[in-house]
């Protein structure tokens, strides 16, 4: 099988630029002294792994682990400091809630706007407007501004626009975390969908049903680094040993 992403050794910093004086006396005597210094903190360490085409591959990890900033290497927003990243096609991202709207414009106006980014054309986007419209379940509010949108119907939009517009590698952070347990659930169908179509999947997720029922494979971040790599439900139960693991429901007889 082929490999759509691949990391080789990635690291990935950000940089403060922090400003000191020496303090009033300083200033007195010798003038006003300010001294630059770079603080470097490391967000990523020598990162590697590959996403076969076709998989779902999931990462956990504690707030500011770093898995954010590795979604949005993959979508190409931001560039590794050191290493290799291969990413061999088109991605779409859900990566927050709202990204890439604009508050002042209505849900029809987004799904144009937000469609034409992901670089389809508007003919192609209106042709799947309905679809798109559907699927949110928002048809009674899609003339609104989103600015009066609330957390799950930005969720159910941006989901909906993402998955209806056939990206070939499709990276979610959260969103399954966000809105009613119907529309989780039809969530979880559609991606489970995209990915028997051969569509790959990067998903970063807290939730240990969502990585156990929908990822072939995960990698649990700690402290800028994959720490452990394997099935989904032995990397949930290195990451939250003390959460038991869902199981099941049996078919109806």
């Amino acid at each position: 099988m082929s490999i759509a992403i691949k990391f080789e050794h990635v690291s990935k910093s950000f940089s403060d630029h922090t400003f000191l004086t020496g303090g009033l006396k300083n200033y007195i005597l010798n003038g006003f002294q300010a001294s630059k210094y770079n603080r470097s903190h490391l967000v990523l360490d020598d990162i590697s792994f590959e996403v076969e085409r076709g998989s779902t591959t999931g990462f956990v990890g504690r707030n500011g682990a770093g898995k954010s900033t590795l979604l949005g290497l993959i979508a190409g927003v931001m560039k590794p400091n050191s290493g290799k990243v291969t990413v061999n096609g088109r991605v779409s991202s859900l990566l927050e809630l709202g990204a890439g709207f604009h508050p002042d414009l209505s849900g029809r106006e987004n799904i144009e706007l937000y469609g034409v980014v992901l670089g389809f054309s508007r003919r192609d986007i209106r042709k799947r407007l309905d679809s798109i419209i559907d699927f949110a379940e928002l048809a009674e509010h899609i003339d609104t501004p989103i600015r009066f949108y609330s957390s799950g119907m930005l969720a159910r939009l941006g989901f909906a626009v993402v998955s209806q517009l056939d990206p070939e590698i499709l990276l979610v952070d959260e969103v399954l975390a966000v809105g009613d347990y119907k529309f989780q659930a039809k969530c979880g169908e559609v991606m489970k969908r995209f990915r028997a179509d051969g569509g790959t999947i990067v998903l970063v997720s807290h939730s240990a049903g969502d990585v156990t029922t929908l990822c072939d494979q995960a990698h649990f971040i700690e402290n800028h680094r994959i720490v452990f790599s394997g099935k989904p439900a032995e990397v949930m139960a290195k990451y939250q040993p003390d959460v038991p693991l869902p199981t099941a429901v049996p078919p109806a007889a």
